[in-house]
């Protein structure tokens, strides 16, 4: 007798077709393009119903919620980051675990927190889909939310809700693959300090990249025919403004700190070797069985590295070589 498979999605017709058109678009367009994810989202809420306002939230730390996308009354909302209270939706789907709508409190979590793009109004009905991933223990772990909302009361039914449920599931399980994948870079010998550790070499690479993108953009529409001159003047502008951005930009990366580099190079091999495995917390014991050498080569070995990192404790040390093997 075969399995049951999950229980069918109780949308209409045309809510599944609107659906499963932006599975396979996510699928192929936006999995390394998380604003475009984000921005395509949200115009495909938009297909199935009412969307003034829209944003993307992840917690990050105890009271902290970081906004990487906003949308509010037709406008793109500056990225924020903001404390929740006792009282807002964060606390709420902290409590519940669950789908937030604005019937069940006529909104009062909705307004006890922070507005989304113009402060001097407020939404009439929302729906806010909490986001989780898996932890260690096996449980999951409310990481972050998506939220729409409408000026219009009564603008979200069962079949919209159901919508916005699935579809922040595809984006839960483009976000959490890519957990999945930096778990298995933390395979590696000091794993731990690749992927969750970000660098001045890493913003500067992105930025940089970025900016070249703006100056590309601007120079493209100077080549177009027929550019007013007052536009090409602007144009001319930003291209200049990014290139400067560039350069005070590498220039900047030359005062960031080269130490850990320059610690570790100092390193003979066998010494590199023990200080990788510092980074992932081996004992001595470990480190011997490990190497294949015996306690006091590895006691000497880690006597040389502490003088020559000029540092007194091995924790020092192994956060200093975790900073050097950040990729």
């Amino acid at each position: 007798m075969p399995e049951d498979g999950p229980a069918p999605l109780r949308v209409d017709a045309e809510t599944a077709i609107i659906l499963r058109e932006a599975y396979h678009k996510i699928q192929a367009l936006f999995r390394a393009d998380h604003y475009g994810l984000y921005d395509y989202v949200r115009v495909v809420v938009a297909k199935v119903a009412r969307v003034d306002t829209f944003y993307v939230g992840f917690l990050h730390g105890a009271t902290r919620v970081r906004y990487p996308y906003g949308y509010d009354d037709g406008q793109y909302v500056d990225p924020d980051t903001h404390r929740f209270g006792p009282q807002g939706q964060t606390a709420w789907l902290l409590k519940h675990r669950q789908t937030y709508r604005f019937a069940y409190d006529n909104g009062a979590a909705l307004h006890a927190g922070v507005p989304i793009g113009a402060v001097g109004r407020r939404s009439a009905d929302a729906v806010t889909v909490p986001i989780f991933r898996s932890v260690k223990d096996g449980a999951d772990q409310l990481f972050g939310m998506l939220s729409m909302q409408s000026y219009a009361a009564h603008s979200y039914d069962d079949n919209a809700v159901r919508a916005f449920e699935w579809i922040a599931g595809v984006v839960e399980r483009v976000l959490t693959r890519e957990g999945e994948d930096r778990d298995a870079l933390r395979r590696l010998p000091a794993g731990d300090v690749g992927p969750g550790l970000l660098t001045s070499d890493h913003v500067m690479e992105y930025l940089t990249h970025r900016i070249a993108s703006i100056r590309e953009i601007a120079g493209e529409a100077m080549s177009a025919d027929a550019v007013p001159s007052e536009v090409h003047g602007h144009l001319v502008r930003i291209v200049e403004t990014t290139e400067h951005i560039q350069s005070e930009l590498i220039e900047m990366l030359m005062d960031t700190d080269e130490g850990p580099e320059r610690r570790f190079a100092g390193l003979t091999k066998a010494q590199q070797g023990i200080a990788v495995l510092l980074a992932d917390g081996l004992d001595n014991d470990q480190l011997a069985a490990e190497l294949g050498i015996s306690l006091n080569t590895v006691k000497t070995h880690l006597s040389a590295i502490l003088r020559k990192y000029g540092m007194a404790h091995r924790a020092q040390v192994a956060d200093d070589v975790r900073k050097y093997l950040a990729p």
